[in-house]
């Protein structure tokens, strides 16, 4: 049983305190702490994403309708990460960069995390279901169980193929934004799901290979800590390929045209370019990881810049 943290003068747990399970008693969580469980730096991502696959959807929304569907796919993201977060609690006070979180720092109860996290997944999906239709809510709903169930509970703590597994978990905004327009999933939402579920792998893998030593405390088997850099670094490029390949299909097959296709095709190169330094690096500590850093940094900058350009090419196409 973890012991009851220390309170700072401010009534405040400090940051490193061990995680609470129980009715301890702790002192009311602040307005920030809510907002760390939401992931915030993750949800504006999402909800990039969510709104490309609106805008990009054709026919009309109210604008209004079309900011309440935006707006409940940032709660529903939001109430996974709180599901995440309650979750893995223990586990992320174990690593360095989670470890300031609100439930491993000791500053809110495990049962009001939940709470939030119940309350935030019921809302976001009950209000898309009357705002837009059915279809968009069942698919939030469905996004919310697989990455709080599928990804967090069932993949994450068994297999080294959880990233390219529970990939699909951060893809499924942009079915979720067209859906709410159309009503309907065709090709090319199916399409922009699978571009950010190739874009995953390459990405989060970069990320694990300068913090792999945070999951090996852990004892979470990421693909650095149970196959090693090498091994990773080789699976890094080969997802980006697979990545390239798939981004520049909406223009192959012709649902897309040039405006997105041009800009695809040379972020991709980048992409690629980049991956293959990775490969090619030999370096094992973490802090000389340039390569990995700069393919983190732009694996961000790439996915945005891609679903601009698809909504740039669907407006003035």
């Amino acid at each position: 049983m973890a012991s009851t943290p220390p309170i700072t003068e401010q009534g405040r747990a400090p940051t490193g305190a061990l995680p609470l399970s129980g009715a301890s008693v702790l002192p009311a969580a602040e307005w920030r702490d809510y907002w760390a469980l939401l992931k915030p730096r993750v949800m504006t991502l999402v909800v990039f994403t969510g709104a490309c696959g609106l805008f990009a959807a054709p026919g009309t929304i109210h604008p209004f309708l079309a900011f309440v569907a935006i707006l409940c796919i940032a709660v529903g993201a939001g109430a996974a990460a709180a599901y995440n977060q309650w979750w893995e609690a223990d586990i992320d006070g174990m690593m360095k960069r989670t470890a300031a979180r609100p439930l491993p720092a000791g500053r809110m109860r495990h049962e009001d995390a939940l709470a939030f996290a119940n309350i935030l997944s019921v809302a976001s999906v009950v209000t898309l279901g009357f705002a837009t239709n059915w279809v968009a809510a069942a698919w939030l709903a469905f996004s919310i169980f697989f990455y709080a169930v599928v990804y967090t509970i069932w993949l994450k703590p068994r297999t080294p193929q959880n990233i390219v597994i529970g990939g699909a978990a951060g893809a499924f905004p942009p079915i979720i934004g067209w859906a709410a327009v159309t009503g309907d999933v065709t090709a090319l939402p199916l399409l922009l799901f699978a571009i950010i579920f190739a874009w995953t792998p390459p990405h989060f893998w970069a990320l694990a290979l300068f913090v792999r030593i945070d999951y090996e405390k852990a004892g979470i088997p990421m693909l650095p800590v149970t196959h090693g850099i090498t091994e990773t670094r080789r699976q890094i490029l080969i997802y980006s390929i697979v990545l390239a390949a798939v981004a520049v299909a909406p223009w192959a097959l012709g649902l897309l045209g040039p405006i997105y296709g041009v800009p695809a095709s040379l972020l991709s190169l980048a992409f690629v370019a980049l991956s293959a330094r990775v490969f090619a690096s030999t370096t094992t500590q973490a802090k000389d990881m340039a390569a990995e850093k700069a393919l983190f940094k732009f694996s961000l900058l790439y996915l945005a810049a891609i679903f601009a350009a698809l909504v740039a090419d669907r407006w003035m196409a």
